[in-house]
């Protein structure tokens, strides 16, 4: 019998947050070994998330250009054909190029990449799908999640977001089932590149987390450019149609209806994918909504076992899942000066690539309310046209709220939509980690004519009054 494999740190899943700390790790000389089940490396983000999500988000954005040559002086350009498939096999074959960039990189960071499903034994040990057995002395569980799919009649005939990058050809008719900044993402994507789009919303709202400076303005928007939403709705089933078209059947507002389509998508959660690690044989336990339980230093109820990312259900991002995975590796294995690195979670930026584009940092203006109150806010919004718009017909929004606590207005909120809001808000991202007042925004020399310089010329005249 070979002997067992043994490594000092492994990691199982493949993804953002597992290869970025297993890569740290072996920068300080362990012995490290990664497990990856899927056969591609890269995990959600790269393979089925914001890499191939980004790319058809800039082809959408290109039809939008294109629609608005005309109104820019070039009347030549006309209604342009758009091929699915075509630009569906470039953008496969890409990610592969970034599958195997990945598994070069540990290679040559030295760490050993293992193919296969890993179940614990023991706190320190798992099991592979062919039987063998690996130990290690520190364990750490990075295999993300999974799209949700609702257990209503005739659910497998819909895809998951997953699915939508299976699809070889582009559907006319789309349902989008769920409201989430996923939902509302390929929703746009499919708009803009000609389908016709409803949306399915078990509330009135769109973007439920969001503030509402960004969910009723892209709410708005979304309207006014064509996508139908269905509010306080609930699909009871989907069933093929006679024509061959799925036939989706909802409730809204009490009321019974039914409506076909080429494409339903649901969109309407996530979970962590753990039922095959059987987390039984380890100390691991698990919140009471079902993501494993760690602390803020990433630790798991269990000596030695680790956890970040996706499977804790806490700020489901790539970077918050990279920046995890190396400040649990610095502390591991980084010596005294890393002894307390662990993630703050708090100020994380986020961004919405709808059209237009959304972003936000800090507490929403209700988390506001609710943590300093609301006599001690100033909240500032301006909604206005960017110069985009000047030789348009159709005038994308732009708005933008600056959230202000206490006396001294520090920054506790930035909430951005409109054009380039995805771009800008890195930034000020920095600003309001750093603790910037709105004394630091306003001291700060506008740069014109852009949207960002709305942010550092707010005055009082922006004051929002309730």
């Amino acid at each position: 019998m070979s002997p067992k494999k043994a490594f000092d740190y492994l990691v199982i899943g493949g993804g953002s947050g597992g290869l970025a700390s297993a890569r740290r790790a072996a920068s300080y000389g362990l012995n490290v070994g990664l497990i990856e089940g899927s056969g591609r490396l890269g995990g959600t983000c790269v393979n089925v998330g914001c890499v191939p999500k980004k790319v058809m988000w800039n082809t959408a954005s290109i039809a939008e250009t294109l629609h608005d040559a005309k109104e820019y002086g070039f009347p030549d350009v006309g209604a342009p054909t758009f091929d699915w498939f075509t630009l569906k096999n470039k953008r496969d074959a890409y990610i592969k190029r970034l599958n195997g960039i990945y598994e070069r990189n540990l290679e040559k960071d030295k760490v050993e990449y293992i193919s296969g499903m890993a179940s614990f034994v023991s706190n320190n040990s798992v099991t592979l799908n062919n039987g063998e057995v690996i130990e290690a002395k520190k364990i750490l569980i990075a295999v993300g999640g999974r799209p949700i799919i609702p257990k209503v009649p005739g659910a497998e005939l819909g895809i998951d977001s997953d699915g939508f990058f299976d699809l070889e050809h582009q559907p006319k008719r789309v349902a989008v089932v769920g409201t989430g900044y996923i939902g509302v993402e390929l929703a746009g994507i499919f708009h803009a590149l000609g389908s016709k789009v409803t949306i399915f919303s078990r509330t009135q709202e769109i973007l439920r987390p969001f503030d509402h400076i960004i969910k009723d303005t892209l709410k708005k928007e979304m309207l006014k450019i064509g996508v139908e939403i269905v509010t306080n709705s609930r699909v009871t089933s989907l069933a093929k149609s006679e024509s061959n078209a799925i036939s989706l059947n909802y409730v809204s507002d009490g009321n019974e209806g039914v409506a076909e389509y080429d494409t339903v998508l649901w969109a309407v959660g996530r979970e962590p994918l753990l039922e095959k690690l059987n987390l039984k044989g380890t100390d691991v336990t698990l919140n009471d909504k079902g993501y494993i339980h760690v602390n803020d230093y990433q630790e798991t109820a269990a000596a030695d076992v680790y956890a970040l990312g996706d499977v804790c259900g806490v700020e489901q991002l790539t970077p918050v899942a990279i920046a995890a995975g190396r400040r649990l590796s610095d502390r591991l294995f980084g010596g005294e000066k890393f002894k307390t690195s662990k993630l703050d979670y708090r100020n994380v930026p986020s961004v919405i690539f709808s059209h237009p584009t959304a972003g936000a940092v800090g507490l929403t203006e209700d988390q506001a309310k609710k943590e300093y109150g609301a006599e001690n806010l100033n909240v500032y919004v301006s909604e206005f046209s960017g110069m985009y718009n000047a030789m348009k017909t159709h005038k994308t929004p732009s708005a933008f709220k600056l959230i202000c606590a206490g006396p001294e207005e520090k920054v506790v909120g930035i909430h951005l939509v409109g054009p380039g809001s995805d771009e800008m808000l890195q930034g000020f991202a920095v600003a309001v980690k750093m603790g910037a007042t709105k004394a630091d925004f306003d001291s700060t020399v506008a740069i014109h004519p852009t949207s960002a310089e709305e942010l550092v010329t707010l005055t009082k005249a922006n004051l929002k009054k309730d």
